[in-house]
């Protein structure tokens, strides 16, 4: 098991070697865009979490729930913004708040 461990970060590592300088910061560039995808929706969609979903995305790429949870609740934000009324308009609503 350790040893086609081994064998695939030495492959990898010589993947990366060959790619050239250009090729290797766009293949950086075009990782963290999609690794912090959530965040760049967030700023569109759901300002008010934007800076959660930015500081979430962090871990998430360790777990590919994480991260679609993260895209959702930052695709979401807006709808539920636009779905519901502003509190003072509802006739129940406390003022207080």
């Amino acid at each position: 098991m350790m040893n086609e461990i081994e064998t695939l970060v030495q492959n990898l590592w010589q993947a990366l070697q060959s790619m050239g300088l250009l090729k290797g910061l766009l293949f950086a560039l075009f990782f963290l865009v999609v690794w912090f995808l959530p965040a760049l929706v967030a700023l569109v969609a759901n300002r008010r979490h934007a800076g959660k979903i930015f500081l979430a995305c962090i871990p998430a790429i360790a777990s590919w729930i994480a991260w679609f949870a993260l895209l959702a609740w930052a695709a979401t934000g807006r709808y539920q913004q636009w779905g519901r009324k502003p509190v003072a308009d509802e006739p129940h609503a406390d003022p207080q708040r």
